[in-house]
């Protein structure tokens, strides 16, 4: 029988029949192995840590820092957790507000903190604890401390852990909220340093002492934002030997009310 043109092996343009080519798959396979163990080789041995810079620090030294963190100069600079890093420094450093870790090669690694900064202190017992405007507790304050700092009055607070937010007495979450909140508008519209005190033992009627001239009258904490810029207007339009009371507690309108 005679072979069919179907069954017959493939044939060039040449009219010669194709040897059908091997792909040379395992000594791919190989090169790349190699490369890549070349580069964990370069990473792991030559790419170490020979540098550790601090910056942005105020409070801890940039001994205090690095120590914190965990990070060490012959460390692999590529092969280490970032997030348990920062999460360490967190824990033992009730300061720090914001950390970040870059890289930069061949071998240096810089820290960035942003720290928290004392704003505010509660009176518990004989004791006073410092917050920072996000109602922080940062410890017990040093001697001095206070005379630059805000006293907040009418609230209790439950446990006070470093390091972690204030907690009220009652579990009212929503009245530190509240203050930090306030805090938050004192500070961001320069108005922190000359608050004398910030009393909370009404928190529908919340006042403070701004200078030694004007008691403000915020009320509840609805529209906080708002009550703080209608507070920048009367300011502005006060004279210098206004003194009285301001009141805020509508949230529509304010009132000036003179000793």
């Amino acid at each position: 029988m005679a072979t069919t043109k179907a069954t017959l092996p493939p044939e060039s343009k040449h009219g010669e029949y194709m040897k059908p080519r091997r792909k040379n798959g395992v000594g791919g396979l190989v090169t790349f192995l190699a490369v890549v163990v070349g580069i964990i080789f370069v990473m792991s041995v030559l790419l170490r840590v020979s540098e550790i810079r601090v910056e942005g620090n105020e409070h801890y030294t940039d001994q205090e820092i690095i120590n914190a963190t965990g990070l060490e100069t012959g460390d692999n600079i590529f092969f280490f957790d970032k997030f348990a890093t920062v999460s360490r420094a967190y824990t033992k450093l009730p300061y720090l507000e914001e950390v970040v870790v870059e890289r930069q090669l061949p071998g240096t690694l810089t820290i960035r903190v942003v720290e928290s900064k004392a704003l505010a202190y509660l009176v518990v017992g004989d004791e006073e604890w410092t917050i920072d405007r996000s109602c922080k507790i940062l410890g017990k304050a040093v001697a001095g401390e206070t005379e630059q700092l805000i006293p907040i009055k009418g609230i209790r607070p439950g446990t006070l852990m470093i390091g972690e937010r204030l907690e009220r007495a009652d579990g009212i979450e929503e009245r530190v909220d509240y203050l930090a909140e306030l805090l938050y508008q004192l500070q961001e519209r320069g108005l922190a340093s000359g608050t004398r005190w910030v009393d909370f033992s009404d928190t529908n009627q919340v006042s403070f002492r701004y200078t030694d001239k004007y008691t403000v009258i915020i009320g509840d904490g609805q529209n906080v934002e708002h009550k703080f810029a209608m507070l920048m207007s009367v300011l502005s339009q006060l004279k210098d030997g206004d003194v009285g009371t301001i009141d805020l507690s509508n949230g529509q309108n304010a009132h000036f009310i003179p000793n």
